[in-house]
């Protein structure tokens, strides 16, 4: 029974390993072969059965010899099934990426939004907090402790020198 686990499991890992491989072939010796790599240079193209972009060739099964002239036109038309260009606009994924610069430059833009109001709010406050500095006015603040403190010149000059720098800083 441990001997099927494992014969069973490495069967799985070599289905998988297949699956994931995106070029198939015929080699020299008639074997199948799986990778993700091209074929060497000496496969033929008519040995190719798969390559990426999920095109699949059938030129294998086509039997050496037809058996008739109906059968041997249509061998010819599975064996030059369409290859899919390299150089070809993908409209899909020009639509994606031209949905992506759009909600870029949206998200830029609520961004820039987002940081004027904040400099205006700021500039505001600045302005307020300088207005009630200059009035002289009693200014009390709360200590860490939740006393209150009256501000004395020192400190309403500190104040006064902060909240210039914030309206030189955000205030056009």
């Amino acid at each position: 029974m441990k001997r099927f686990r494992s014969l069973l499991a490495a069967v799985f890992c070599l289905c998988g390993a297949a699956a994931h491989a995106q070029w198939q072939w015929i080699d020299k010796d008639g074997r199948t072969v799986f990778s993700d790599r091209a074929p060497p240079p000496e496969i033929a193209q008519k040995s190719i059965l798969r390559q990426p972009g999920n095109v699949t060739r059938v030129a294998a099964a086509v039997p050496a010899a037809p058996a008739s002239a109906a059968s041997a036109a249509a061998a010819d038309a599975q064996a030059e099934l369409p290859v899919p260009k390299l150089g070809t606009v993908d409209k899909d994924l020009q639509e994606r990426k031209k949905q992506a610069q759009a909600s870029a430059a949206a998200k830029e833009k609520a961004d820039a939004e987002r940081n004027a109001k904040a400099k205006a709010d700021n500039c505001e406050r600045a302005r307020a907090s300088k207005a009630l500095m200059e009035s002289g006015i009693r200014v009390s603040v709360t200590k860490a402790g939740g006393e209150r403190e009256i501000m004395d010149d020192g400190a309403r000059a500190a104040e006064l020198k902060r909240a210039q720098l914030v309206m030189d800083t955000n205030c056009n």
